[in-house]
């Protein structure tokens, strides 16, 4: 390869990488701007769900307690007056609404349900995943695309566009890390509380569907001694 077609292709790579800074530039302040809005909507959550809730939820009473009423409109009102979350109490209530089905039918909308709320969970915490692995790759490539011209800039005695170089680099890699340390702290703490709501769901969809379980056959035993008597 001549010294021409090198050159041709060195200026048409320089051109490309440059061409790169100013949309990585523009996502890293749309890191920044989302990671500070993730950090209120995380406080917003702890106050709503969290905050004020002295009495924790006593998962052991509760189940007792359904075990006691197991009449489903009953329950039903259990939850609603318990300290579950919102989404809890409507996975709750989803499934107590159906407890006519058989009992494979009820064990099938208890999973489905509880992948539902897997799933809304893993897509809250993976939109700040997605910010704290990527702030740190754009920030550095944001900080080593103007060096180049800065260091061209260097050669030619420019100190003031050496120095707009570097300040373009330092600011890029402050707001990639800024931006990963706030998402990745936001994914910690939500991934901590997520894991028991689900923990918390599950333990207490096992017992509901025990206690439709013996509620149905209950239900069958009476409808089988009525037609005995009937006959």
């Amino acid at each position: 390869m001549d010294s021409v077609s090198l050159k041709f292709l060195r200026e048409l790579m320089h051109v490309f990488s440059y061409s790169l800074l100013a949309p990585t530039i523009a996502v890293l302040l749309f890191f920044i701007v989302f990671s500070v809005a993730e950090l209120g909507s995380l406080v917003v959550e702890c106050l709503r769900e969290r905050h004020g809730r002295k009495i924790i939820v006593n998962i052991a009473d509760l189940l007792q307690q359904f075990r006691k009423e197991r009449d489903p409109e009953k329950i039903k009102n259990l939850v609603s007056q318990s300290e579950l979350t919102r989404r809890q109490k409507n996975a709750l209530n989803e499934l107590l609404a159906h407890h006519d089905l058989p009992v494979a039918s009820l064990q099938a909308l208890a999973r489905q349900l509880l992948t539902k709320e897997e799933l809304h969970y893993a897509k809250i915490t993976g939109r700040t995943d997605t910010v704290a692995r990527l702030g740190p790759m754009l920030g550095l490539m944001a900080t080593l695309i103007p060096l180049g011209p800065g260091l061209i800039a260097l050669s030619q005695g420019n100190i003031q566009k050496l120095a707009e170089s570097l300040l373009t680099a330092f600011d890029a890699t402050v707001i990639g890390l800024a931006a990963a340390a706030i998402a990745f702290v936001i994914s910690q703490v939500r991934k901590r509380w997520y894991e028991d709501y689900l923990s918390t769901l599950e333990t207490i969809m096992e017992s509901l569907l025990e206690v439709l379980a013996g509620e149905g056959k209950v239900t069958e035993h009476k409808e089988v001694a009525t037609g005995s008597r009937g006959r």
